[in-house]
């Protein structure tokens, strides 16, 4: 298998794995009226999923050798839950439109970083790709831009965009400077977010809900929101190794577009122009930035322009 066959198939698990866990969180949010009991359910099936992994590969070693990493780590878990903390403060106390076209900001922090930050070169035709594939999303989304309206909670969109953010590049850093290798920082990640949610869920008296839900319709997709988590880690994770990542973002951004057929298939949803020429506009910024060695090819004595790739 090809290098670049097998970068396309890690992208796309990446995009439907992520797609899929949405939509089931979403359902269960609607059924169970607690996005912190969601949370604990979720990451308490995605616990069993990635416990078995780790067993499986011998992996469950290095669990306990972390050293100093170990903090970083933990760190990584606290963001992970902070992320779904400041949104879900953000919904509460705005719109659904607003914070959904804010929390696609962290794509254009994670360009900024990168160049603010690691000193990677981003063309100009990175720039308009990126802003490009974040119109056409907001399109996706159904998002009407005229009629935003912001209040002082919006905010907590913005934070849960920079815990994305930092989240990424601290991962990114565990791998490349103190060899982490991905299952164990899932492994780590997903258990801090949920004893965090579990601590959130009693606090808020959440649990008492589980009774009153149907456990056929329940189970069966807690199952699979938790497979979906399981393979976000392992997808995600692995791409940040191998990319850049504003690279693995931009690629992100392809979710809503997934989420949208996943909707159209299986949720009765309906195909609006709107929403087709979304998907377009998507597909043009990608298509440029995937033309970038074309538009900026490597410099004739044989030495690399500084590319962010």
């Amino acid at each position: 298998m090809s290098s670049k066959v097998k970068d396309a198939g890690m992208i796309a698990g990446m995009i439907l794995a992520w797609s899929v866990y949405y939509a089931v969180s979403k359902h269960l949010v609607d059924t169970t009226g607690s996005a912190f009991l969601v949370g604990f359910l979720l990451r308490s099936a995605a616990l069993v999923f990635l416990t078995v992994q780790i067993f499986a590969d011998g992996g469950y070693r290095r669990l306990f050798r972390q050293g100093r990493t170990a903090w970083i780590l933990l760190l990584i878990g606290v963001l992970g839950f902070l992320l779904d903390m400041f949104a879900n403060l953000g919904y509460a106390g705005g719109s659904l439109s607003t914070g959904t076209a804010l929390l696609k900001t962290d794509v254009l922090m994670v360009n900024i970083l990168t160049v603010a930050i690691y000193r990677k070169k981003l063309y100009g035709s990175d720039w308009i790709g990126s802003i490009i594939m974040l119109a056409g999303v907001i399109l996706v989304l159904g998002i009407d831009v005229t009629g935003l309206e912001f209040h002082f909670t919006d905010v907590f969109f913005l934070l849960s965009a920079l815990c994305v953010t930092v989240n990424a590049f601290l991962i990114k850093h565990v791998q490349e400077k103190r060899n982490g290798d991905p299952d164990t920082i899932s492994y780590y990640n997903n258990f801090v977010v949920l004893v965090l949610f579990a601590l959130s869920t009693a606090v808020r008296g959440d649990f008492r809900i589980i009774g009153s839900l149907e456990p056929l319709s329940l189970w069966p997709l807690v199952a699979l929101g938790g497979l979906a988590q399981t393979l976000i880690y392992f997808f995600y994770y692995r791409n940040l190794k191998r990319h850049e990542v504003w690279i693995v973002k931009l690629w992100l951004l392809l979710m809503p577009v997934v989420s949208c057929f996943i909707g159209i298939f299986f949720l009765g949803e309906q195909m609006t122009w709107v929403k087709a020429l979304g998907i377009l506009i998507v597909l043009a910024g990608a298509a440029l930035i995937l033309l970038r060695e074309r538009f900026h090819p490597k410099k004739k004595d044989g030495i690399e322009e500084d590319k962010c790739e």
